[in-house]
């Protein structure tokens, strides 16, 4: 893998190197962020832990990575400043906080699912003292059929005033 800088700005106010890579990996795919701080780390001279990868993006079917790098001078300013998802992002998958887990770990663990209780069988007593009785009954409603209420009742138009007469005489 090669790399290529496009551009690079220093800011002082933060106290970082702001840097756009472009990482050619022909003949494999794009690279993960750990592999491009790495090569960062080693093009500018400096440790990983002051390394965050901040974007990487790759066009369909090509074969370089545009990357945006961001160099900290001091690894506690770093910690300051970059985002957790940031710095998540750029850590080992083994050692990423997932959400999905972080919720998991809150809750408690739910106990084995309950068996279905037995159906209980009726005693023969029982189930003729429920047959003698007529069961009652139940009302369905029925959808009504067709009749839909208007929501504003139905005015008829205003009569028209009648027509005035023509005041022009005919010639």
């Amino acid at each position: 893998m090669s790399v290529e800088i496009v551009s690079e700005h220093v800011n002082p106010l933060l106290g970082r190197k702001e840097a756009k890579l472009i990482v050619h990996h022909e003949g494999s795919g794009t690279p993960d962020r750990l592999a491009i701080r790495k090569i960062a780390s080693d093009h500018f001279n400096t440790q990983q832990d002051k390394v965050y990868v901040r974007s990487v993006q790759t066009r369909t079917g090509g074969s370089s990575a545009v990357c945006q790098v961001e160099i900290y001078g001091d690894s506690k300013l770093a910690d300051e400043i970059v985002p957790a998802y940031i710095k998540n992002r750029n850590l080992p998958k083994e050692q990423r906080v997932s959400r999905k887990k972080g919720a998991e770990e809150e809750k408690p663990v739910p106990s084995a699912p309950k068996a279905p209780a037995p159906e209980k069988k009726a005693e023969p007593g029982k189930q003729a003292a429920k047959e003698s009785k007529p069961a009652p009954a139940r009302e369905s409603k029925q959808a009504p059929a067709e009749t839909k209420t208007p929501a504003k009742p139905e005015a008829k138009p205003a009569a028209k005033p009648p027509a005035k007469p023509d005041t022009k005489p005919k010639a």
